[in-house]
């Protein structure tokens, strides 16, 4: 008798404790009912029915999914290699858990698809140069083909490109290209505007003779802080065309 009594108070503790469940705050727990679909509860503590309702606990926290490395022809015919991350959560346990069999594998496999044809339909320069907009394109599309299956895509990041040795050679000889020619504009820039200041300054002592002098004392004063054992004196040229002129009219005499 008292084995019975104790086998019966087992079977009850062994009850109470399958029908209570404890769910976390981030939890869920989808609960069918003879295989009906009853309800989505938690979090919290829960109450089920033993032997008659079934539990499915599912996690309403950011997933962040690796898109492994996928094999992508551009518009352009050329062919990289592609990685990305979707960050995506559950926004809906019920249909998470009865209008698709996998969710996280159901949306690995449509974010792969995704990315092999929106990047088809892009050149390399696009996806090089414009990440952001083609992130923003490949959420939309993916979140559209979750949204059924109550999954939010809340963000995709084209994580890595891989380009062919060819093409990156290609590359650095188009960038190291361009280098050069900026460097032969800026040159070039530098050059005219050297001539427009020397031909500004040309006008000025034409107009000021004077400018000339005090350049001639500037460039004395700049030779005798170098200490030279030799000065050179300039002379100005109005001081001697007297003198060549005279010579000049003396030649010209009989």
């Amino acid at each position: 008798m008292a084995i019975e009594a104790l086998v019966l108070i087992l079977f009850i503790l062994f009850v109470l404790f399958s029908s209570i469940k404890v769910l976390n705050e981030y939890e869920r727990a989808v609960v069918f009912r003879l295989g009906r679909y009853i309800a989505s509860k938690g979090p919290g503590l829960i109450i089920l029915i033993p032997f008659i309702d079934k539990m499915v606990k599912v996690s309403l926290r950011t997933v962040t999914l690796d898109v492994p490395p996928q094999d992508v022809i551009t518009k352009d015919n050329v062919s990289i290699k592609v990685s990305a991350v979707v960050y995506f959560r559950v926004i809906n346990a019920g249909k998470a858990i009865i209008e698709v069999e996998n969710y996280l594998f159901a949306t690995s496999q449509i974010a792969q698809t995704t990315l092999r044809s929106i990047l088809g339909q892009s050149d390399l320069d696009e996806i090089l140069a414009e990440r952001e907009a083609l992130n923003k394109r490949l959420q939309s599309i993916i979140d559209e083909h979750t949204e059924p299956w109550g999954i939010k895509v809340s963000a995709v990041e084209i994580k890595q490109v891989d380009l062919p040795i060819e093409m990156q050679r290609a590359m650095a000889k188009q960038a190291e290209a361009e280098r050069e020619r900026r460097s032969k504009i800026i040159n070039a820039d530098g050059e005219f505007q050297a001539a427009q200041k020397l031909k500004e300054a040309a006008e000025m002592i034409q107009d000021y003779p004077v400018a000339l002098q005090l350049r001639y004392l500037q460039t004395l004063s700049d030779i005798a802080t170098e200490k030279n054992s030799t000065t050179i004196f300039p002379i100005p040229i109005d001081l001697i065309s007297p003198f060549l002129q005279r010579d000049k009219n003396n030649k010209n005499l009989p």
